[in-house]
Parts: C-alpha cells; structure tokens; sequence
C-alpha cells in the first residue's frame, strides 16, 4: 500500500489500475490496496478519488476554499462555449448543425476551436449524411477537468433542477439524455481517416457550414 501511495503522489497524471499493478509486487491485490488508500484519506486533507477510470490525490472539496488563492486565474470559456461543450457532453455524438439546431443560434468556428484547444472535445468521425459531416465527442480531459470518473456521471434533469440550473416551470417533455463517450462509431458514423480532412474556408458564415 506505501508503495502504491507513493507512486499516486509521484503521478504526474492520474493511474490507472493497471498501470499500478505493473509497478506492485506480484500478486498485490491491487483493488483492495486502492479501497484501502480511499478509506485511509477519506477524512483528510487530500482525498484518493478516481477520475476518467484513474486514480489520483486531490484536495479535499470542502478544503478548495484555503487554496483559492493560489489558482492560476485561467481564462474563462464564453457562455457560447460553455453551452456548446455541454450539448456535445450530453449529446454526443453531434455535429456543429445540430449543436446549432439545440442552441438555437449560430455556432462559430472560433468556439470549437477554442474547445479542441482544451483538449476536452475531439474529433469523433463524419456523419454518414450530405456535406459528410464531422461529429464531436469529449475526451478523458474533459473528464478529469470536471472531475467525472465517468461521462454517465454527469448531472440528470433532477440533478440540474436541484442545482438551479433550470428553473421554473419544466416543459413535461423535457429530458436530458443519457450522455455516452464510447469510442466506437456508430452506424451513423464513418472514421475519419477514409479521408482528410479539408482545411475549413475561413470565408464561410458561421451559418452552420462544417
């Protein structure tokens, strides 16, 4: 256990099981030594918490206040964005279309760029449409950033009504999908690589043109 415990604060990047056991003694019950770890700092300053299906130290939620202070003041995403990253999380996979058919609005190139650029989307693959397409997917990044161990756990309608993110009177039709990130494409999809992709005409409107 002192040795997986070390190698978790050492960890320039999250652990998988895996890569643990590789590192352990033959036969360590790796399971077992990372329920242990959880329990052991469960009340302490750093909690042991597994993210995007990895394990690593993260400070206590309750203590994020102490450390304020200290955050590198990032810049912070547009609402565009912010509503753009959310209807992919939940939605995809999604093409810039249909990102614009849910929001309601045009979507700009400079928006998903600046997505790409966080490394929390990708591209996914071409939708088996006219125009051919591309669809987006988030990535483990995405993941780790918000702290989801899964894209399951985002937030349900429940979930988001309690929070105050919606409120009000609820449409008896609205739901809120349940998101997936799984890497294989869909029957609807095509992989990328049957053929380049073409450099964007920096002349298009950003009327929904992929």
């Amino acid at each position: 256990m002192r040795i997986a415990e070390a190698l978790l604060f050492a960890a320039p990047a999250p652990l998988s099981a895996q890569e643990l056991s590789g590192r352990l003694p033959e036969g360590a019950d790796v399971e077992r030594i990372l329920q242990d770890l959880t329990e052991l700092y469960a009340l302490r300053g750093v909690n042991l918490v597994r993210v995007a299906g990895k394990w690593t130290f993260r400070t206590a939620s309750d203590l994020s206040f102490v450390l304020a202070r200290d955050v590198v003041d990032q810049r912070r995403l547009s609402r565009a964005a912010m509503e753009t990253l959310a209807i992919i999380a939940y939605h995809q996979p999604v093409t810039r279309a249909e990102i614009e058919e849910i929001r309601g609005v045009a979507t700009s190139k400079g928006t998903v760029d600046t997505l790409l650029e966080t490394g929390w989307i990708r591209l996914r693959g071409r939708r088996k449409a006219p125009g051919r397409p591309v669809t987006y997917g988030t990535t483990p990044g995405f993941l780790e950033h918000f702290g989801l161990d899964a894209i399951e756990d985002l937030p349900g309608l429940e979930e988001l009504k309690g929070a105050g993110f919606i409120e009000g009177r609820v449409p008896s039709d609205l739901s809120v999908p349940t998101p997936s990130d799984a890497d294989a494409l869909r029957e609807d999809e095509d992989p990328l690589e049957d053929e380049p992709l073409q450099p964007l005409d920096m002349h298009e409107t950003e009327a929904g043109q992929e």
